[in-house]
C-alpha cells in the first residue's frame, strides 16, 4: 500500500517538472521578498544582473544566494509587481536584504475610441504569433544548470484507509520532496543532452528526469497536447484583452489577458506578457486542466543575450481528487548558467507589420519562393507578418532537409552521474538556491530516520541476493512468477487466473501456462546499440471436466532484436481448443458469467491438432512481415454441460455450431488443412527518435496499412475433405488528431476469396462482434452490437470502424464537465459482404467517467430495420490495456 500511494504521488508530481544548479561559498545575500502588505512572496525571481544569474524564493518568501566578495546589482521581480533593483555590496559575511514589492502600475495605450476600433492585444499577439518561430529557432544551442524541486501532499484519503496510510509511514499534509541538480544542453532542431549530477528524494523514485519539461517552449505550437496562445491556431481557441503595459529593465511589458473562447482541457487561461518591438515572452501566468486536475503554469524570463530572453524560473502548481485522494503538488525549476550560441542565419530582426491594422510601406519585402529562405532572411526591409510567417516556415522546412537524417525528429541522450544519489546533508545545504520550508525540512528528517531503520534490517548484500534469487511462493503457479537459474536462464508460471473458466463445450475448465527462457545480450562496435537474443519454450495445457479432455500445446521460439529491426522464427504445435475466431472476440471470464448467470454461451470452439513453423522480420519501423505455415487435423466441438445458475423457462444454450447466413453442416465438419498465411504491415513516412543514441519509431504519426495473402492447399487429403481457398485482404489504420478539437480513429478493410472451391468455417473472414454490456478495449476495434458469427464470409467484403472524440459537443458544452475531463465521442460502424445486409451501427458515448470509465449507448441495423440496441460499459478511450503474457 505504500509504495502504491507514493507511486500516486510520483505520478501525479510527474505531470509536471523542471530543474537548476550552483556553485558554493562561505558568504552572499539572504532575505525575505513579501507583498506591501507583508504576505510573502514565493517564487519570485532574485536576479544578478551583472552575472546573468538568479535565484528563486521558497514558499516562504525567503531567499539565499551564495556570492564571492563584490558588488552586485540584483534585481528583484515578481508577476503583478514591479521591479526592484539595488546595488548590494558582499563582504566576507552574509548580507542580509529584504525587499518590500509594491503593485505593479500599467499604462493604458491611447486608443482612438470609435465604432469597430480593435483591441491593442489583437496586434500585439498577431505579432507575437509572426515571431513565435523566429525566437524558437534563433538559439542554435545553448545549456544551462537546472535545479528542480518538486514537494507534493497528500491532503486527503478515504476514511476507512486512513489508518492504514499511517501504519504503513504516510500521513496526511506531510511534505515529501525530491530534489534535482541536472545541466542540460539543447542542440537544434531537437536534440536533448542531461547529464544528472544529483537526485535527492525521499520517495521511492529517483530518476525523474526534468528535460521534457524544460524543452517544452510556449513557442511551440503545442505545449503537452494544450494550443499555446502563441500557436498559428491561437485566435481559433484563444480571445485577447490588453490589460495596460509597464517599463521593466528598459523595455516595454504589455501585459495580455488569455481567455479560452471554451473553457476546459487543452486551453490554457490567465496572463502572458510580451515584450513591446521584440514581441518575445516576459513572463506569463497561465491555468488549465488535466483530466479533472488543475495545473498553473507560471514562468519569468530575463536576458541572457542581445535581444535573447529565456526562462528564468519555473513554477506548476498540481491539485485535484480521485478515488477520495486528495493533493497538492509543486515543481519549482531554476534554470541558470545558460551558454548560448546564437543563429547566425537569424541575425537580421526585420520591423514586423500588423497588415490589418498598420499601412504597408513600399519597401516591404513579400515572400518569394523562387529565392531561398536563408537569402531572404538577411534582408533588413520590414516584412508584414504574414509573410515573415511564411518566411520562417519555408526556413525551418529547408533547415529540416537539410539535416543528415531527416527522418529524425527528436534526439535524447540521458546520464546519471556515478556520485548523483551518494551525495550528503551538508553537499544539499551548500548548492540547494532554494531554502527549503520547515514542512521539507520535517519530511526529510522524518524520512532519514525511517532509511536507517530500513538499512539496519537488510544489508547491501542481502537485498542483492533477495531480488536475484525469488523463492517459489504458494500461489506463484496461478500469479505468474519467475525464477532466475543464471547465466540469462529463468522459468517460471505465466498468470493463470484469466485460464480457469467455463464453457459449454468443456464445462469447468483449468489451464496453466509455463515458461524456459534463455536471454543473451551483446553490445555492438558502436558501443550503443545492442543486439538481445533470447530463446524460449512456453508449454500451455487445459483440461474440461465436463468434456474430459485434455488439450496441450508448446512453441519453441527464437528470436534476435535490434533497435528498430529484429528477427522471430519458431515451431509449434500439439491439440488445443480454440475460438472460430481467432481475434478471440468474447473473453473467457466474460463468457463464463454469460454462461453460468444468465445462460448465453457466446462463445463457440473447435479441436485442432497441429504443427506450425513461422518466421516473422521486422525490418526497421516501418515495414514488417511475417510467414508462417499450418498443418492441422480440426474437429467440430459440441456442448456437453448445460449448467447455469439462470433457470427461468424460454431461454436454453445455443448449439456450439454458430448461426451463420452462408454455412450450411459441411462447414463445421472434421477436415484437414495446409495453409500459408503471409502478412506485410507498412508506416509510410514514419519518423524516428533517438534515445542515448538507440534508434526507435515514432508510430502515432503514420497510418498502419496491413496487406495479408492466405493460401489453403487442396490436394493433401485423399478423401477430399481438406480446404482448399485463396484469402486476399487490405486494411488500414490510423488516428489524426484535430488540434484539441477532437481526434478520429478508423479501421477499415477489404478483402476477398479469389478462390473458395472449400472453406471451413475456422477460416472464414470473422469479424469482432459483441453482444455483451462489455465494451472492448481501442475506440476502433470491434462492433458494438453486432452477432459474433452471423456475417462471416467466405466471399468479398468491406468492413469498417469510425470513431470522433469530442472535446465540446453535447453535455461538454458546460465548462463544469469539460474541466472534470469528461470527453464526448460518437462512432460509427459499417459492414457489407456479397451474401449480409447492410449492416451498420451508430452510437453515442461518455468517456473518461470519473477518469477511467466509458458508457456507450448505440444501435445496430440490417438494412433499414433496426435489430438491436443497447448499453456499453468499458474503460476510458485514452487506456491502453495488454493482457499478453
Amino acid at each position: 500500500m505504500k509504495k502504491q500511494l507514493q507511486l500516486v504521488l510520483v505520478l501525479c508530481v510527474s505531470l509536471l517538472g523542471v530543474f537548476f544548479s550552483n556553485h558554493s561559498t562561505a558568504q552572499g545575500i539572504r532575505g525575505k521578498v513579501k507583498s506591501s502588505d507583508g504576505e510573502p512572496l514565493a517564487y519570485a525571481s532574485v536576479y544578478i544582473r551583472n552575472l546573468g544569474d538568479g535565484v528563486p524564493t521558497n514558499e516562504e518568501g525567503n531567499y539565499e544566494y551564495k556570492l564571492p566578495e563584490g558588488i552586485y546589482d540584483v534585481l528583484v521581480q515578481f508577476l503583478g509587481y514591479k521591479s526592484q533593483i539595488e546595488t548590494i555590496i558582499v563582504t566576507d559575511e552574509w548580507t542580509t536584504r529584504d525587499f518590500v514589492m509594491e503593485p505593479q502600475e500599467y499604462t493604458l495605450a491611447e486608443v482612438e475610441v470609435r465604432a469597430g476600433a480593435e483591441d491593442p492585444a489583437l496586434t500585439i499577439m498577431r505579432k507575437a504569433i509572426a515571431k513565435a518561430k523566429y525566437h524558437r529557432l534563433q538559439i542554435q544551442k545553448y545549456s544551462m544548470s537546472v535545479y528542480l524541486k518538486g514537494t507534493g501532499k497528500l491532503t486527503d484519503a478515504p476514511f476507512f484507509l486512513r489508518k492504514t496510510i499511517e501504519k504503513e509511514g504516510l500521513k496526511l499534509n506531510e511534505a515529501y520532496t525530491s530534489e534535482s541538480v541536472s545541466r542540460i544542453t539543447f542542440t537544434q532542431p531537437n536534440k536533448v543532452e542531461e547529464k544528472v549530477i544529483s537526485i535527492r528524494t525521499n520517495g521511492d523514485n529517483q530518476s525523474t528526469s526534468p528535460a521534457p519539461y524544460i524543452q517544452t517552449t510556449f513557442y511551440q505550437e503545442k505545449i503537452n497536447g494544450i494550443i499555446s496562445p502563441l500557436s498559428r491556431a491561437a485566435f481559433q481557441y484563444y480571445k485577447f484583452r490588453y490589460e495596460g503595459s509597464f517599463l521593466d529593465q528598459n523595455v516595454v511589458v504589455n501585459k495580455i489577458k488569455v481567455t479560452p473562447r471554451s473553457r476546459g482541457e487543452q486551453v490554457f487561461e490567465g496572463f502572458i506578457y510580451i515584450i513591446e518591438d521584440l514581441w518575445a515572452i516576459h513572463s506569463l501566468n497561465l491555468q488549465t486542466s488535466l483530466l479533472g486536475f488543475q495545473i498553473q503554469a507560471k514562468q519569468q524570463y530575463a536576458p541572457v543575450a542581445e535581444n535573447v530572453w529565456m526562462p528564468l524560473t519555473h513554477t506548476y502548481d498540481f491539485g485535484g481528487k480521485i478515488f477520495g485522494f486528495e493533493g497538492n503538488f509543486k515543481y519549482l525549476a531554476s534554470t541558470r548558467e545558460y551558454e548560448i550560441e546564437l543563429n547566425p542565419d537569424l541575425a537580421t530582426v526585420p520591423e514586423i507589420i500588423d497588415e490589418k491594422v498598420q499601412e504597408v510601406p513600399d519597401e516591404a519585402v513579400k515572400f518569394d519562393k523562387s529565392l531561398s529562405a536563408l537569402e531572404q532572411l538577411a534582408k533588413e526591409e520590414p516584412k508584414t507578418r504574414k509573410e515573415y510567417r511564411k518566411l520562417m516556415n519555408e526556413y525551418e522546412k529547408q533547415s529540416l532537409k537539410e539535416q543528415k537524417e531527416p527522418e529524425i525528429v527528436q534526439e535524447t541522450y540521458y546520464e546519471v552521474d556515478s556520485m548523483a544519489k551518494k551525495y550528503n546533508q551538508a553537499y544539499w545545504d551548500s548548492i540547494r538556491p532554494v531554502p527549503l520550508t520547515e514542512s521539507e525540512v520535517q519530511g526529510y528528517h522524518r524520512d532519514d530516520s525511517l532509511a536507517t531503520v530500513e538499512a539496519a534490517k537488510m544489508s547491501d548484500v542481502d537485498s542483492v541476493a533477495k531480488k536475484a534469487k525469488r523463492k517459489l511462493r504458494p500461489l506463484d503457479f496461478m500469479n505468474g512468477g519467475s525464477y532466475s537459474m543464471g547465466k540469462g536462464v529463468s522459468i517460471g508460471f505465466k498468470e493463470n487466473w484469466t485460464k480457469t473458466s467455463f464453457n459449454t463445450v468443456e464445462g469447468f475448465k483449468l489451464g496453466m501456462g509455463l515458461f524456459y527462457r534463455k536471454q543473451s545480450s551483446t553490445k555492438l562496435a558502436d558501443s550503443v546499440s545492442v543486439l538481445r537474443k533470447s530463446f524460449n519454450i512456453e508449454p500451455e495445457l487445459r483440461y474440461g471436466f465436463s468434456s474430459d479432455r485434455f488439450y496441450g500445446k508448446v512453441d519453441f521460439r527464437w528470436s534476435s532484436t535490434l533497435p528498430i529491426s529484429g528477427t522471430t522464427f519458431g515451431v509449434k504445435g500439439g491439440r488445443y481448443i480454440y475460438q472460430f475466431n481467432g481475434g478471440e472476440p468474447i473473453n473467457e471470464q466474460v463468457n463464463a458469467f454469460y454462461s453460468l448467470f444468465l445462460r448465453q454461451n457466446y462463445m463457440k470452439l473447435y479441436e485442432q491438432d497441429f504443427a506450425q513453423a513461422y518466421w516473422a522480420h521486422r525490418v526497421n519501423g516501418g515495414v514488417t512481415y511475417r510467414v508462417n505455415m499450418t498443418y492441422g487435423h480440426r474437429r467440430e466441438s459440441f456442448n456437453t454441460n448445460k449448467y447455469s445458475i439462470y433457470n427461468k423457462s424460454g431461454r436454453e444454450y445455443s448449439p456450439n455450431q454458430p448461426e451463420n447466413v452462408e454455412t450450411d453442416p459441411s462447414s463445421f465438419g472434421d477436415h484437414e488443412i495446409l495453409k500459408l498465411n503471409t502478412e506485410l504491415e507498412w508506416r509510410p513516412g514514419i519518423k524516428y527518435g533517438i534515445r542515448n543514441g538507440r534508434k526507435y519509431p515514432i508510430t502515432d504519426r503514420s497510418p498502419l496499412i496491413k496487406i495479408a495473402y492466405k493460401k489453403a492447399f487442396g490436394s493433401i487429403s485423399s478423401e477430399g475433405a481438406a480446404a482448399d481457398f485463396d484469402h486476399l485482404e487490405l486494411g488500414v489504420q490510423h488516428n489524426y488528431t484535430f488540434g484539441v478539437s477532437g481526434k478520429l480513429d478508423f479501421n477499415l478493410s477489404a478483402g476477398a476469396f479469389l478462390s473458395n472451391d472449400q472453406v471451413y468455417f475456422p477460416d472464414f473472414q470473422h469479424f469482432g462482434g459483441n453482444r455483451t454490456i462489455f465494451s472492448n478495449f481501442g475506440p476502433a476495434s470491434n462492433y458494438r452490437f453486432m452477432d459474433y458469427y452471423k456475417y462471416s464470409t467466405n466471399s468479398k467484403y468491406f468492413s469498417g470502424i469510425v470513431h470522433y472524440q469530442f472535446r465540446k459537443f453535447i453535455f461538454t458544452q458546460l465548462p463544469m464537465l469539460r474541466f472534470s475531463g469528461l470527453r464526448e465521442n460518437i462512432f460509427f460502424n459499417y459492414l457489407k459482404t456479397d451474401n449480409s445486409p447492410h449492416y451498420w451501427e451508430v452510437g453515442y458515448s461518455l468517456d473518461n467517467l470519473f477518469r477511467i470509465f466509458r458508457v456507450e449507448i448505440g444501435a445496430g441495423f440490417e438494412n433499414a430495420d433496426f435489430l438491436r440496441g443497447g448499453v456499453r460499459f468499458g474503460v476510458a478511450t485514452f487506456i491502453n490495456v495488454n493482457f499478453d503474457n
